[in-house]
């Protein structure tokens, strides 16, 4: 395994109990100076990563950029939106779901710290996005329009790494949820985020929760009550 720079570490889905190798992608954590602004500072310890870029080099970057401030509840992308952009998730936490025709809501995804949220069905397919994406909490994200990032690949090729990065992370995101849903059972799952990602299952609302491992709010209690029995 690569060594890894300063302030990142492996991140995945472990599957408990399979001796199956999991997607590892390194998660950036993002400490602001008094020198840059925050969208610079980010953007950059992320490109120097990936890249090995100077401050000056990666300018070209940063400047395409900028901050997004969500404020609990509110929406980032909506379904039937047709935005082509891509953010990083510097604070906070969104979630992506589709509201199907009888008012219930289907968790697509959740993305906390470190992860990157875009509505990939509109990017990868030019359509509408089926999904809405909205902050659960007050939430700080660094948002790049995804045609401007291709310009600015093409002009500046020493950037194309970022784009590898984040295609290879979003595929291995997706096969990690599909995985979890193949060869994992509920209850599998939930002790996998427990173990992993404990904060965020402490931040989630329960019905989200629920939704996000696929399962009912009433068998999520369930599964907690089978845990606390087993203890």
């Amino acid at each position: 395994m690569q060594t890894l720079p300063p302030r990142c570490h492996w991140t995945g889905i472990p599957l408990p109990g399979r001796n199956l190798q999991p997607w590892y992608f390194p998660t950036i954590f993002i400490f602001r100076s008094k020198k840059m602004p925050a969208t610079s500072e980010a953007l950059f310890q992320l490109l120097q990563m990936l890249t090995g870029l100077s401050e000056a080099d990666a300018a070209p970057f940063s400047e395409t950029a900028n901050t997004r401030l969500l404020t609990a509840g509110e929406f980032y992308i909506r379904e039937g939106d047709t935005a082509r952009k891509v953010a990083y998730v510097e604070k906070g936490l969104v979630r992506g779901y589709h509201t199907r025709e009888n008012g219930e809501e289907a968790t697509l995804l959740l993305r906390w710290e470190g992860q990157f949220v875009a509505a990939l069905d509109t990017i990868v397919y030019h359509r509408p996005s089926r999904f809405h994406y909205r902050a659960l909490e007050d939430t700080t994200l660094l948002e790049i329009d995804y045609d401007k990032l291709g310009a600015l690949l093409r002009q500046h090729q020493q950037f194309e790494p970022m784009r590898n990065f984040f295609v290879m992370k979003t595929l291995a995101d997706a096969m990690a949820r599909v995985e979890s849903f193949v060869l994992l059972s509920p209850e599998e799952r939930y002790l996998a985020l427990v173990r992993d990602k404990i904060d965020i299952v402490n931040r989630v609302h329960d019905k989200h929760l629920a939704s996000f491992l696929g399962i009912t709010p009433v068998s999520l209690s369930r599964i907690r009550q089978r845990i606390r029995q087993r203890r």
